[in-house]
């Protein structure tokens, strides 16, 4: 899709929590776009550890390959290193990658408080497993990528059920959780996530006298009939 480009306002400082195979990367890279913020994906960052066989790259290779986490202490290295540079040029940041646990999610809050930089929305990508199945087997195909083989795919997502998905309710509790449907082509989805983080920033920087709840935005493509509603 055409990113809008960098908008003025308010900076937005947001997480992503998806499973693998739903678009973080893509979105991310459209929402950083838009912001004119930076767009700290911590896979690639490790990734290209990787590929250059750092030390740091060596001491995650068996992790990638068997579909497992990376140990904590690694990434949230990592990811203090990238909010301190994102504060020191102007405040805002897209955090794909990360928080795939409840201990890194509250380790990274503690990070944001630290630099004054916590997140203003966390940006939930709901889909389905068959479907993303499919597309990272697709992405396999084409990249060639050795840690998406079918059995470490569906490791993976079972981490993810098992692991990352519980955090939701913790972020929704906070208030700043908001949930898109990611099952539509990339352009839609990418269309009402800008919309609505658009809206939201009218506000995140202030005091609500009352407490913000969670929104969930992911059953909009079938009320304007862009596809069937999910079976309960």
């Amino acid at each position: 899709m055409r990113a809008l480009g960098m908008t003025k306002g308010p900076m937005m400082r947001v997480l992503m929590v998806a499973p693998p195979g739903a678009g973080k990367g893509t979105q991310g890279a459209v929402i950083a776009t838009h912001f004119g913020i930076p767009h700290i994906a911590t896979g690639d960052l490790l990734r290209d550890h990787v590929a250059r066989r750092t030390p740091l790259g060596q001491a995650v290779q068996a992790h990638l390959d068997q579909g497992e986490l990376v140990p904590d202490e690694i990434v949230l290295d990592m990811v203090r290193e990238a909010l301190a540079d994102a504060a020191a040029t102007g405040g805002g940041y897209v955090l794909d990658g990360v928080p795939r646990t409840m201990a890194q999610a509250r380790a990274t809050y503690q990070i944001g408080l630290e630099l004054g930089m916590t997140a203003d929305v966390a940006l939930h990508l709901k889909a389905d497993d068959r479907e993303l199945e499919r597309r990272l087997l697709a992405r396999a195909a084409l990249e060639g990528r050795s840690d998406d083989t079918e059995e470490t795919i569906r490791r993976r997502l079972r981490v993810y059920h098992e692991l990352t998905h519980p955090i939701v309710a913790w972020y929704g509790d906070r208030g700043i959780f908001v949930t898109v449907d990611a099952m539509r082509p990339a352009d839609q989805v990418g269309r009402e996530i800008l919309a609505a983080l658009e809206v939201m920033r009218s506000f995140v920087h202030r005091s609500p006298d009352q407490p913000r709840r969670a929104v969930d935005l992911s059953g909009l493509g079938a009320a304007f009939g862009e596809l069937p509603a999910p079976t309960p």
